[in-house]
């Protein structure tokens, strides 16, 4: 197995799980290419355990191809030729088979893709639920892992007070991206500069990070990675948009016009020729997939629904859909350098500088607990019709720090302190808090050196050293 990067808090959960003497159910669930799989693999490496895949397939062949991971993982082969009719009594007799040998130990049971076993199986919930409350759950001989990508999903059906395993769980596990420090880890060779731009182009997610390689330059990934119609993450995109959704033309459609700041719902419209009132659906679901996120500027006062704007939360479609996407002609017919030249690097400096804020915003809480904050904080930006602020962090104990992100050289720092303080002073700060100023910066100026205030980015990364 590849070097296993994080998750140490998630598998000490499960470790916690295996080794406790009761049964466990635990529902993983997160966006696609987040790493559940590998990370319940990491788990059961050495464990005894059936893993299984669901499959966009028949009950029929699903229950059999089950049957046959349990006989070959177990080495009982008579599972193999177990004819079930339903997930119950193939799930209790893979656990009584297995248990009649081992009376003492512990049988993990990893459904994943749980999703689509549910879709051709609608009742494995409720043969779940026979089988935790009738048997397992007074044995503490199983420990039952329902992995989803689709969010919705499981939160409604695996969660949700309408779920037969409602008020079941022992534990669950929402598996988010890698933040930027832990992203870092996989490109050791490269400048804090160029690990926030690997950050920028593809987040935190595992799959994405390992595409990368370090022994080439950040251009020479965009080209060779992102923009080479024969590199898979080139097509990326739009595998995940066909493997989760009906109909992609009008997905793509949302994804372009949020991609080009378009953000407002009218705006979307506008752009899209989609109209209103059936936008709602679509970006709903956009949003369960985890690839748009609903954003308000951020203030203590309840959020106006007039301010809603949308953003893209996947920062390999946030690329894709500004300079992929819209330029795939020219790409096909001319080749990723010259697409890359002409439609890309004039605009590549100005599109890192809006991920650096993204950035930014993610390390303020860590900056704030390296300077012994223990107050509660909340995190975003603020924007109205005369203001735009990069950084807001609202903190439980009073105090708002308002932050200027520069991704640009900064030839006049005071220039800079001007604009801020220009902005504090048209922050509507309705609670009366004490109003702190920031100052983000790719390279801290000569004459900054040494002030608090301002942050550079080598600053941003040491935070690790200083966790």
């Amino acid at each position: 197995m590849v070097a296993f990067i994080g998750r140490q808090a998630e598998l000490g959960v499960l470790t916690g799980a295996f080794e406790s003497g009761r049964s466990e159910l635990i529902p993983i669930y997160g966006r696609r290419r987040v790493g559940k799989s590998e990370l319940i693999l990491r788990f059961m490496a050495d464990r005894p355990g059936v893993y299984y895949l669901g499959q966009q397939s028949s009950s029929e062949l699903q229950l059999q191809e089950f049957l046959r991971e349990a006989a070959g993982a177990l080495d009982m082969p008579l599972l193999a030729e177990l004819r079930a009719s339903d997930w119950r009594r193939a799930l209790l007799t893979v656990v009584e088979q297995w248990t009649s040998a081992h009376p003492s130990g512990k049988l993990i049971l990893a459904l994943d893709e749980f999703q689509w076993l549910a879709a051709s199986s609608p009742g494995v919930l409720s043969d779940l639920q026979h089988c935790w409350d009738r048997v397992w759950r007074s044995a503490g001989n199983v420990v039952i892992l329902l992995c989803g990508s689709y969010l919705g999903f499981m939160e409604r059906d695996v969660l949700g007070k309408t779920s037969p395993l409602f008020g079941r769980r022992t534990a669950q596990i929402h598996l988010q991206p890698f933040g930027y420090l832990e992203a870092a880890q996989f490109h050791p060779r490269w400048s804090a500069v160029d690990r926030a731009k690997a950050y920028g182009l593809v987040g935190g997610l595992p799959q994405y990070l390992l595409g990368l390689d370090d022994s080439r330059s950040i251009d020479q990934n965009i080209r060779r990675n992102l923009m080479d119609e024969f590199a898979p993450l080139f097509h990326e995109p739009t595998f995940l948009l066909r493997e989760e959704l009906r109909e992609v033309a009008p997905y793509q459609s949302i994804l372009f016009a949020v991609a080009a700041g378009r953000g407002a719902v009218r705006e979307i419209a506008a752009t899209t020729g989609l109209p209103e009132r059936n936008l709602h659906y679509y970006l709903q679901q956009l949003v369960a997939l985890g690839y748009l996120r609903r954003r308000y500027p951020l203030e203590r006062r309840r959020p106006n629904p007039k301010q809603l704007r949308f953003g893209m939360d996947d920062p390999l479609l946030r690329f894709w859909f500004r300079f992929v996407f819209p330029n795939m002609s020219v790409i096909r017919g001319s080749g990723a350098a010259v697409a890359f030249a002409q439609r890309v690097a004039p605009f590549l400096d100005a599109w890192f500088g809006n991920c650096f804020e993204r950035l930014c915003r993610e390390a303020l809480p860590l900056i704030a607990r390296r300077e012994g904050v223990t107050a509660t904080m909340e995190v975003g930006e603020y924007w109205s019709p005369t203001v735009q602020i990069d950084v807001v962090g609202i903190r439980d104990d009073h105090w708002t720090d308002l932050g200027e992100c520069k991704w640009g050289a900064v030839r006049s720092p005071r220039a800079v302190e001007a604009e801020l303080e220009r902005k504090v002073a048209l922050y509507p700060n309705s609670r009366g808090a004490t109003l702190g100023r920031r100052y983000f910066v790719r390279r801290n100026p000569p004459s900054r050196e040494g002030a608090t205030d301002w942050i550079s980015l080598d600053d941003l990364y040491g935070l690790g050293a200083a966790e």
